[in-house]
């Protein structure tokens, strides 16, 4: 249940909202995910505590729905929020470095938050186009609001652009590694059980091909987590990358730009976001400005 007193999710029809839940949004999130496990506390407690190696698309699954219902969930945004923080009130342990950490301590918390915006960032400039500075400022605003829903408190977070790049530059200094669960994200060769999801009938058919799938789906997945991580994130991991794979990237990314939005809506939005821009339009033709 919500209250007058809690954060609402970000405006409608700002950017995050049209960057979030269009399909081009999927093939930021890993790149976003592995800056999260960077840190040695964060990396720790899902090293130890996720399912992300036993049910991996279970939790992408649950991951983006999670997302989704931040940015166009409404009043549910609120509830989602809640249950995040209390999933992780028994999370913690000792990370790499022998420090005790707990996952909502507000440094750990807020750094996952935080990941978020400069991914979005530095990936819009290939997937879609490049932010204005008004852009990236709205688009900052918003993201701090999606914290606020989280229940991320403003002094746990720099609270503007200007003071943002500071503190994520400190944090790529002094704190991020490449962590067990950073080398596993990015690896061309890391096992995975083929998704136990889609239509009952169709799973033995993917099990059944899933040896040919999985080799091209995880480098393809490994490209796009690296290329897409911006990079002096790259670079504070070690993680390589070459001029033919930049190259390449462009070359992708190019296809993608003039591809997704041809598409139809509902192929080109995710379900919460395509249900949310359908409510949206509704309200403003009935208010006569749609």
């Amino acid at each position: 249940m919500t209250s007058a007193g809690d954060p609402a999710p970000p405006p409608p029809g700002g950017v995050l909202w049209s960057l979030a839940g269009d399909l081009r949004g999927l093939l930021m999130l890993p790149a976003a995910l592995t800056l999260q496990v960077a840190h040695p506390a964060v990396g720790a407690g899902v090293d130890e505590h996720s399912v992300f190696r036993t049910d991996p698309w279970g939790r992408g699954e649950r991951s983006l729905r999670s997302l989704q219902l931040w940015i166009y969930g409404g009043e549910a945004a609120v509830e989602e929020g809640r249950r995040l923080r209390q999933l992780h009130r028994t999370i913690q342990g000792t990370d790499t470095r022998g420090r005790r950490y707990h996952a909502l301590a507000p440094a750990n918390y807020a750094w996952v938050h935080a990941t978020g915006f400069p991914v979005y960032q530095h990936a819009s400039r290939y997937l879609v186009r490049r932010l204005t500075d008004a852009q990236e400022r709205a688009l900052y605003r918003e993201w701090l609001q999606v914290g606020r829903v989280l229940g991320i408190h403003d002094r746990d977070m720099p609270q503007t652009v200007e003071e943002f790049w500071p503190y994520y530059r400190k944090m790529l200094a002094e704190e991020v590694e490449a962590t067990v669960v950073v080398r596993e994200l990015v690896a061309a060769d890391r096992p995975v059980p083929p998704p136990d999801l889609g239509p009952p009938v169709l799973r033995p058919l993917v099990a059944a091909v899933w040896p040919l799938l999985l080799p091209p789906l995880a480098r393809f997945r490994s490209f796009i987590t690296v290329g897409l991580m911006p990079p002096d994130a790259r670079d504070a991991l070690g993680l390589a990358w070459s001029a033919d794979q930049e190259r390449r990237l462009r070359r992708l990314c190019t296809v993608i730009r003039l591809v997704v939005p041809a598409l139809p809506e509902r192929l080109r939005y995710l379900p919460l976001a395509r249900s949310a821009r359908a409510a949206r339009h509704a309200e403003l033709k009935a208010r006569g400005l749609g």
